[in-house]
């Protein structure tokens, strides 16, 4: 018990011995006189309240200001026609970044150490980021896919070896809807990032078909045929032309490739029908259209 007690003594001692010991300190408070107290108490109060008013007012007009920065940056983003998708993500980035900066300032008024504050915040968000990882690299991918556009709702695209119309934008994925009807979530960290194909951002298309005639066709007849069947739909542009040509002979036919223009929103329509009148006119007009076959010599 004895060995126990012995630290403490030798720590009160020290403390004693000192120069900005306890007992200097009592030392120090027995020469004020109730005046001094009084005067030292009213003034730390008058300063405290300062502060805090001060603080008060600060994050009053702060918040008054902010609110007036949103108005402005909404009537710039109307202005400039940006979509609404990412206007609205880009205020609130606005409010929440304005209304931290604000939060700290009023704290370092009122005379708390801000460095430990933010030093939470930051370690916050670096715990954060490495947990979400992933859903951050979406959520930067939709930011650019907002911004850059790439492709809107409404436009048929094929990306990341899908394609269907795109249904919905979010921060996160696109929505595509197939043409089966099924509902496609492809996340935006990946579209940001691959080769999208926009069948929808060019307002014409080309139309490319390959059709096969028997050897012995006579090719200006069958050439002429063709032409009749595009002249006569009012889908196929005239202005770029259409092209028509011999394009290979292969073992069994030979083979012609048609091309032509058609506005994006015709051409599943165009394709489907040339081929069709294209069967039943050769049939009519008695062109052969041959099938795979080989040839035996006997000797």
């Amino acid at each position: 018990m004895q060995e126990a007690v012995e630290p403490v003594k030798e720590a009160v001692a020290d403390s004693l011995q000192s120069p900005t010991s306890l007992k200097d300190l009592i030392v120090s408070m027995e020469a004020l006189t109730l005046e001094d107290v009084v005067d030292k108490v009213v003034s730390g109060t008058l300063s405290a309240l300062a502060s805090i008013v001060l603080a008060v007012l600060v994050f009053y007009v702060g918040r008054w200001l902010i609110k007036k920065l949103e108005r402005i940056i909404h009537k710039i983003f109307e202005r400039k026609n940006v979509d609404a998708s990412l206007a609205s993500f880009l205020g609130s980035m606005f409010s929440i970044v304005a209304m931290f900066i604000l939060i700290i300032t009023v704290i370092g008024i009122l005379g708390i150490n801000t460095s430990s504050f933010i030093a939470l915040f930051a370690s916050a968000g670096v715990a954060i980021g490495m947990a979400l990882s992933g859903t951050l690299q979406n959520f930067a991918g939709g930011v650019l896919v907002l911004l850059l556009k790439p492709y809107k709702v409404g436009d048929y695209i094929e990306a990341q070896g899908q394609s269907g119309t795109v249904k919905a934008i979010t921060l996160f994925s696109t929505v595509l809807s197939t043409v089966d009807n099924k509902n496609i979530i492809l996340p935006n960290g990946a579209m940001s990032t691959g080769i999208i194909n926009n069948y929808s951002k060019e307002s014409l298309r080309r139309v490319d078909q390959v059709f096969g005639v028997a050897y012995g066709e006579d090719y200006d007849n069958v050439k002429q045929v063709i032409s009749e069947i595009l002249d006569a739909d009012p889908r196929v542009l005239k202005e770029p032309a259409y092209f028509i040509g011999l394009n290979s002979m292969e073992a069994s036919s030979i083979n012609i490739v048609v091309r032509m223009w058609v506005k994006s929103e015709d051409y599943w329509g165009v394709y489907f029908d040339t081929n069709e009148k294209v069967y039943k006119t050769f049939a009519q007009k008695g062109i052969e259209i041959p099938f795979p076959q080989l040839d035996v010599h006997m000797k």
